[in-house]
């Protein structure tokens, strides 16, 4: 039986998350800075929202092509093959 990789173990996914962690916290922002305002928010709430929804689809992705699932039917099954 094969040993398939996990997305937990590749470290290039890992420094993604960093990266998106690290920019979903407007702290490179002047201080005090809260114009200009976009439909009644402010600007860095849309960055904010923003790098949020895009950490979202990140980790969709992963779960949809990295994340190998099995249930233990298919693993009997493939046993069963060998």
């Amino acid at each position: 039986m094969t040993q398939k990789k996990e997305p937990i173990k590749n470290w290039k996914i890992w420094i993604i998350l960093l990266i998106l962690l690290i920019f979903s916290v407007p702290w490179y922002l002047p201080t005090g800075s809260y114009e200009p305002f976009i439909l009644g928010i402010p600007y860095w709430a849309w960055i904010i929202l923003g790098i949020s929804l895009i950490i979202s689809i990140v980790l969709t992705l992963i779960l949809k092509y990295c994340w190998h699932m099995t249930d233990e039917e298919e693993m009997r099954e493939e046993e069963e093959e060998q």
